[in-house]
């Protein structure tokens, strides 16, 4: 479904992205790890045309879409769940879903006002307090259904579980593995390298700006010689 080919991407002077290569299936889960630094976020970024590519190519369900700006790449069926969250903290968590729902590529609605609600029962709590006045946790939730709310092909969870009260995290990663099951693809980036292998199909490793090792993640997970090299666990 996506598939990105010799990615570069600089930071001034800083060769950040060296010649990238990531495939996404249609339907799959896939891993992003790496230690901090390594450039998974900058990947995202760049994919999701924040941030310029100096080379490569993106395509998209046979589409090259390379350089294409956010908005576009949104309007293609990509859910972004970004590091930090990005909630409009001026508005209110009802109007935080509302004003991001819309019917999928496929003209789908699977994911309604009310489904997102039943996934987040802590959400239908606070439909009216403002998006910064949520906790952490409460705030990913919603940060998680207003990418839902777009009805997405693909969802990109960029440190979905950083920072958060260990309850917390566990109630991310079973909602995680709920939208695995709805069939959407994800790509998901965390720094607990085994909830991501156990709730991927695939996975892949970051260093230095480049990819070293993939593979299937239940087989990654029982490499720990290559897992401490790269991941220093």
């Amino acid at each position: 479904m996506l598939d990105l080919t010799g990615i570069n991407t600089y930071y001034g002077d800083s060769h950040i992205l060296q010649g990238v290569d990531l495939h996404i299936p249609a339907g799959k889960a896939v891993g992003l790890l790496g230690r901090n630094g390594m450039g998974k976020t900058t990947l995202i970024r760049s994919l999701m045309g924040y941030v310029p590519m100096a080379g490569g190519k993106v395509v998209w369900n046979g589409r090259d879409v390379t350089g294409w700006p956010p908005e576009k790449m949104a309007r293609l069926g990509m859910g972004y769940v970004p590091e930090g969250r990005g909630i409009f903290p001026n508005l209110s968590v009802k109007e935080n879903l509302i004003m991001s729902a819309r019917p999928g590529v496929d003209g789908g609605n699977a994911w309604t006002y009310d489904r997102v609600l039943s996934l987040f029962p802590r959400l239908t709590e606070r439909l009216e307090n403002g998006g910064g006045q949520l906790s952490g946790g409460e705030q990913q939730m919603l940060s998680i259904g207003r990418a839902l709310m777009t009805n997405p092909t693909l969802m990109i969870l960029d440190e979905a579980t950083e920072g958060l009260a260990p309850l917390i995290v566990q109630e991310i990663w079973r909602v995680i593995g709920q939208i695995r099951e709805t069939g959407i693809s994800t790509l998901i980036v965390d720094r607990n390298y085994r909830m991501v292998l156990a709730n991927t199909d695939l996975a892949v490793v970051m260093e230095k700006g480049r990819i070293v090792l993939a593979g299937e993640s239940a087989g990654l997970a029982q490499d720990h010689e290559a897992l401490t090299r790269y991941l220093g666990v």
